[in-house]
This record gives structure tokens, sequence and C-alpha cells, in this order.
């Protein structure tokens, strides 16, 4: 139903609520930025102990959500006909997951580097697991924060392209109809009555010897 406003340019009409999502999103992927290079920079040679730091991983999805949701934001802004929406909802659906790893994987190695100062090693590594520990809560926000924005996004999408069918097919808006909107009936103008031909007056035949004027009946004559 929606596939005319999916493959339509331009941003969809959202609340604006939603719009501020995406500032969201890249402002607290900035402190995540933050807390997952801090995390690179301690762990060094203690990383061989449990494979790499999921440091990378969530610095990966910091980089594709500043694509995305910056690109988003600026080309709604400067560039409104080089918004593809099928583009964006493919890249926001890719950071969807990439923060559900990033976010998980951080907790998984955030619970064990803090596990380690029960062995009486902390220091440095209880570091590690804590800013793991920021990312992994901060990123779960904006994993949460990114699916609200698509699940809203799509449905922006989807009503205008019912709106665009229903204003080009004449049909009643779902909107309208829950709205209680009546619509008037459709006028018709009124039946023409059929004309037939009257039937002519035959006229009485004049006195013998005598025609009648034209157009004027004679009486009939008397014996």
């Amino acid at each position: 139903m929606g596939a005319s406003g999916l493959l339509a340019n331009g941003a969809p009409p959202v609340p604006a609520w939603v719009t501020m999502i995406r500032y969201a999103i890249v402002g607290l992927s900035v402190v995540i930025l933050g807390l997952a290079a801090w995390s690179l920079a301690i762990v060094g040679e203690y990383g061989a102990l449990y494979g790499a730091s999921s440091g990378g991983m969530v610095i990966f999805t910091v980089i594709w959500t500043w694509v995305v949701y910056g690109g988003s934001i600026a080309a709604e802004l400067f560039f409104p006909h080089l918004f593809y929406r099928l583009v964006f909802i493919i890249g926001y659906c890719f950071a969807v997951i990439f923060w559900l790893s990033a976010w998980a994987w951080s907790a998984s190695l955030a619970n064990f580097w803090l596990s380690l100062s029960s062995f009486g090693v902390g220091g440095e590594l209880t570091q590690v697991g804590a800013a793991l520990a920021g990312c992994a809560g901060l990123g779960a926000i904006v994993w949460v924060l990114s699916i609200l924005h698509l699940a809203f996004f799509i449905r922006g999408v989807m009503q205008e392209g019912n709106h665009q069918q229903a204003e080009l097919g004449n049909i009643k808006h779902p909107e309208h109809a829950a709205a209680g909107v009546s619509y008037p009936p459709a006028s018709y103008p009124p039946p023409q009555p059929t004309q037939y031909p009257q039937p002519s007056v035959s006229q009485p035949p004049a006195p013998y010897g005598q025609p009648a004027p034209y157009g004027q009946p004679q009486p009939y004559a008397t014996q």
C-alpha cells in the first residue's frame, strides 16, 4: 500500500519528537565513542587474555551511526532531493543490528573484566570493565532509541503513501474513517422527462363544394 511513499525522496512526515531522537542518538554516540576509546587505550596487552576488546566494534558502530543519522540530518536540512528513504531505512536497520551486537558484547566483556577484581586483580582492568559497562548501558539506550525511530519513520512513510493513493483513487482515507469524517453523497443531474410527439387532431371534412379555410375546422353540414 505504501510503496509509493517508500520510493519517494525527502523526509516523511513524523512527529517533532521523533526527529529529535536522531540528535539524541548522535549525541549519546559521542560519549560512547569516548568510553570505547578509553577502554582500548587501557586494555593494551591485556586484551590477549580474552580476545579482542568490544571497543573496536563499538567504535565501528559509532562511525556507522554518524554516517547514517548524521547524513539523514544533513540531507533533510540542506539536500532534500538526496534524501532517499529506502537507502536510509536500510541504514537504520543495520544500525539497530550493530548497536545490539555492540552493547551485548560490551556487557559480556565488562562482566569478564570486572570479575577479575575477585581474584585480586584490579586497577586498570577494573577501569576497562567500567568503561565497557558504560558502553553497554548507553549502547542499550541508543539501541532502543534507534528501534523507536525506525518504527515511526516507516510508519510515516507508509501513511504518506496511503494518503497519496487515497487522493489519486478518491477513496476514503483510514484516518478519516477513524475520525468519523463523513463524505457528502455523490450528486447527479435530475433525469430529464422523455419528450414524445403529440398526436395530431384530425379535421372534420368540409361540405361538398366548399373547401374549408386553411387551419380552421368547419362544422358539419346539416341535411
